[in-house]
């Protein structure tokens, strides 16, 4: 799966009738990975009625995954490109669905302030007519009003923002549990353990071996491990699938400003070079600012979990000048987010090449948590 508005319709209905693999209710699916796409592909698997055996190494949500940090930004903004805009408002409903079934809050509302430097933004401004489309229209701030709205923000280098009033952040390791809770409590079976694939005879793969020296066989096995495709398949996925190490900071707030700085708006900057994007507020966890350009490679089993200290720099200089408030603030907490990256960014959904029932779904890129319910959704389908 490749989501360009040249490979599949804009309509998420029409994406959904057009995907069949025709398997059989009650066909077993073995899925490895329980992170956003994993987890989420599983729980609607076994909504569809198969019967699903969910396989990840450490837990749902834990500290070595891509989806183990505490929050993750959800928005609909990906410029010209309608399908993950469409995407997108899929998932915000599923979310808001799952999150009213299992009482618990996972999505906050708190909207997505975009920092623009020129008049003219085609991340932001190609988006536009998906917004109206899909009655999620974005607000349009002057300098004027960005300072009189959040006075806290240094608007010296702007032109203008948006601001998404639908988007916000979620909960990203609190989400992973969520979601294998409701797998476990829906029917689904659950195993932790490492995987190593089976025997490929045929055309077809023959089992999973786990690492505590069991098996697991199925009609349909699902990878959605995230940084560890291109480990696990490493003659067709190495150069595909890779992983890079990124950043984000969790900075002390001055006493004073608390309040004022928890209560605003998830922020992405579009500085065209680290792309710097915030989360505030989350439990009271402090200002949290997120590195979106790519890191070093990075080894997502045995890599420490340790800043590097020249890009810390940096992201100190951004926020001293974006947020000058925060000039001095303390770094109270950090954590490092491995990205599974695709050669451009899009989502892989495809069959191994030598095994017809071997299924690939991954390319996260730093940007797939959020889609995760209606990637699932769509895998649901598809196999359907």
């Amino acid at each position: 799966m490749e989501p360009t508005t040249n490979t599949f319709a804009p309509n998420y209905t029409s994406i959904l009738k057009g995907m069949s693999l025709g398997l059989p209710k009650q066909s077993r699916i073995a899925v490895v990975g329980a992170g956003s796409f994993g987890g989420w592909s599983a729980l609607y698997l076994s909504r569809a009625g198969y019967k699903v055996t969910l396989v990840d190494a450490w837990g749902p949500g834990n500290s070595r995954s891509s989806s183990g940090d505490e929050t993750r930004v959800i928005r609909s903004t990906y410029g010209a490109n309608e399908f993950y805009f469409c995407l997108n408002v899929r998932a915000l409903e599923l979310w808001k669905e799952n999150q009213a079934l299992w009482n618990k809050q996972l999505f906050f509302n708190s909207g997505v302030l975009w920092f623009c430097y020129q008049e003219k933004n085609p991340l932001v401004d190609d988006s536009i007519p998906f917004a109206k489309k899909y009655n999620a229209a974005y607000e349009y701030l002057s300098v004027e009003e960005i300072r009189r709205k959040h006075p806290a923000v240094n608007t010296d280098d702007l032109h203008h923002a948006w601001f998404d009033p639908h988007g916000g952040y979620l909960k990203a390791r609190e989400s992973c549990a969520a979601v294998g809770e409701a797998f476990i409590r829906e029917g689904g079976k659950y195993i932790q353990a490492f995987v190593k694939p089976g025997t490929i005879g045929s055309g077809k793969m023959e089992s999973l071996n786990l690492s505590n020296g069991d098996s697991v066989s199925a009609d349909v096995y699902l990878f959605a491990c995230g940084s560890w495709l291109g480990q696990l398949f490493p003659d067709s996925l190495k150069d595909v699938v890779t992983c890079t190490k990124q950043e984000a900071y969790y900075f002390g707030v001055p006493r004073q400003l608390s309040q004022s700085f928890d209560s605003m708006p998830a922020w992405i900057d579009l500085d065209g070079n680290d792309y710097y994007y915030g989360i505030a507020g989350n439990s009271h966890r402090g200002f949290k600012i997120g590195v979106d350009r790519r890191g070093e490679m990075f080894d997502p089993t045995n890599g420490d979990r340790i800043l590097n200290p020249d890009t810390l720099a940096r992201a100190r200089r951004f926020i001293g000048h974006r947020f000058p408030a925060l000039k001095d603030a303390p770094l109270v907490e950090s954590r490092v987010c491995p990205y599974e990256n695709s050669p451009d960014g899009n989502f892989i959904f495809r069959s191994h090449p030598e095994a017809s029932n071997a299924w690939i779904l991954g390319g996260g890129s730093g940007h797939g948590f959020k889609h995760g319910p209606a990637l699932g959704e769509l895998v649901a389908h598809s196999f359907m």
